[in-house]
């Protein structure tokens, strides 16, 4: 039986689905929607990580508005202030990945949280309006310490939350370099390996790797 005291999931890509907003997006940019969604994801990611480099922090909200306007304009499309509207309303809405509410169902009994980039005014609505608000009683974000993942100090603020050891958390990520940032801060790792994509090649490498979060049913 193994053996964690937490489980700490990621939020964007490992509980939710970041591209269910794909059909949104081609609803405005009829042809484009898949590509911008895809742009839309990688922007974000390179715009967090960019923004803690350069010490120019900003919540998540924003860096995922000025991604949303640079994966339409790389296309060589417009967007009005509803279409970005109700676009961020929609990732607000992301679906769950579809084994995600049955895994979190038999975890009861264990300390669950999730962990995210994401802030609040992103997080809150995404879990407490979707089908899994009962079984993730806990939120953390980045945005309440000013750094984002993978730089140590936001690992930390998780820890100081949860009031546990580094050792006794089991991290959940489908994103390799969160495996990679969380490994190297100390947590034990779960590789959500969603796309059966290569390990990164980093000097840590996860505990566990799964397709899919059906991978922890073994830690009941």
């Amino acid at each position: 039986m193994k053996k964690a005291n937490v489980f700490l999931f990621d939020v964007y890509g490992t509980l939710f689905d970041v591209y269910s907003v794909k059909e949104k997006c081609e609803e405005f940019f009829p042809s484009k929607g898949e590509q911008i969604s895809l742009t839309w994801r990688k922007k974000q990611i390179e715009y967090s990580f960019l923004r803690e480099m350069m010490g120019q922090y900003t919540s998540f909200s924003e860096v995922t508005k000025d991604s949303l306007l640079y994966a339409v304009e790389e296309s060589r499309e417009t967007i009005n202030a509803e279409q970005m509207n109700q676009l961020l309303i929609a990732y607000r809405n992301l679906e769950p990945f579809q084994e995600t509410k049955d895994v979190l169902s038999q975890l009861q009994g264990k300390t669950v949280a999730v962990f995210s980039n994401g802030s609040r005014d992103m997080l809150e609505p995404l879990i407490h309006e979707s089908e899994l608000h009962e079984w993730l009683p806990i939120i953390i974000s980045v945005d309440d310490v000013k750094h984002y993942k993978p730089v140590k100090e936001a690992y930390q603020h998780a820890v100081d939350v949860l009031k546990v050891k580094k050792d006794e958390v089991l991290f959940l990520s489908s994103n390799g370099w969160d495996i990679a940032g969380a490994k190297n801060f100390g947590f034990q790792t779960a590789w959500i390996n969603r796309q059966n994509m290569p390990t990164e090649k980093l000097p840590v490498t996860p505990n566990y790797e799964y397709n899919d979060l059906n991978g922890l049913l073994e830690w009941r």
